[in-house]
């Protein structure tokens, strides 16, 4: 007996330790909130957390440890419960107004311009969010797409911290939001109809640093909160899933994530060379109440470390706001 004892001894010990740190994620999520590192990092692969707590619970069955058993059980019931998507749906109920194509991108420090005008081409979008875009994409997007695309709103920078918004529709100037990397706005004309647009692009919650991380989502809280009647597109790149607390605050708002709309609630759009078999979703278009979604798509671009969105929307006039 003592020496069967020794045998499943490491396999009991692996299982605790394994269920432990998925509990450690879990409990996070069951409080709502996000932690510190490395818990919002695991956080953005909520469901992968199935894999450990899986393995935990095979362990566990082999070395006959039954309170490992019933922990790793439970752990299964809380991750099926936050799996399903999060967020208001429901389609608008007044009569449609207008219908037009968002895309948005995060195209790596530029890297992937000429990726992004070669979509931008074949998918005939007819607003883009452009992340990451400094001087040399910048100047690509005036030269390839500027005729097409009269309108924009830019704060263009280096490295990570530019960003642009591209419109065949008339732009009037709005204020962006703050923030490390650039958030520009405008508000855009959409056949007779004013349509508020919002570049998100947060820090990401880089060790050492996420409470800028949750402060910049924060702001884009706030900024939603505020935004008033008129019908808000809030799109890019969030560097936060529906699994993080500071991103769930803004969907509280009232807005409605676009992919989630169309089917695509747990596609993933990071890191692009594992997706769609690995990986989480922290592109999003975020929409008012307003709008309806057709489709959403996500596109593979050359050069870039995020997958695109693009997503076909309509305008509702006469929505009742609850």
């Amino acid at each position: 007996m003592p020496g069967r004892r020794r045998r499943r001894g490491p396999a009991t010990w692996s299982a605790g330790l394994l269920l432990l740190g998925v509990s450690v994620v879990v409990g996070c999520r069951v409080a709502d909130t996000d932690g510190i590192t490395p818990v919002p990092q695991a956080l953005a692969f909520l469901p992968w957390l199935l894999v450990p707590a899986g393995l935990g619970l095979l362990l566990a069955l082999l070395s006959r440890w039954w309170t490992g058993v019933v922990w790793a059980v439970v752990l299964f019931g809380l991750l099926a419960w936050f799996i399903e998507p999060y967020g208001k749906t429901g389609r608008p109920d007044g009569p449609p107004a207008a219908s037009f194509r968002v895309l948005t991108s995060n195209i790596e420090f530029g890297q992937a311009a000429e990726a992004l005008v070669a979509a931008v081409r074949r998918e005939k979008p007819d607003i883009v969010f452009v992340q990451e875009c400094e001087h040399t994409c910048d100047a690509t997007l005036r030269q390839a797409l500027g005729a097409g695309y009269p309108h924009r709103a830019a704060q263009v920078a280096d490295g990570s911290a530019g960003s642009v918004v591209l419109s065949r529709f008339p732009l009037t100037a709005a204020d962006g939001v703050p923030g490390t990397m650039a958030m520009p706005g405008a508000v855009a004309d959409v056949r007779g109809h004013p349509v508020r647009l919002q570049l998100a692009h947060p820090m990401p919650p880089l060790p050492g640093r996420t409470d800028l991380w949750r402060r910049e989502l924060d702001t884009l809280h706030d900024f939603a909160a505020e935004a008033g009647r008129t019908p808000l597109v809030l799109a890019g790149d969030f560097n936060a899933s529906q699994d993080h607390a500071a991103f769930r605050r803004i969907l509280d708002t009232g807005l409605r994530d676009a992919a989630r709309l169309a089917g695509h609630d747990r596609t993933p759009s990071w890191p692009a060379r594992t997706a769609p078999a690995f990986g989480v979703q922290i592109d999003h278009v975020l929409l008012s109440p307003d709008f309806s979604t057709r489709a959403a798509r996500f596109l593979d671009l050359p050069g870039t470390d995020h997958r695109a969105l693009l997503v076909d929307l309509t305008l509702h006039q006469g929505v009742r706001r609850g």
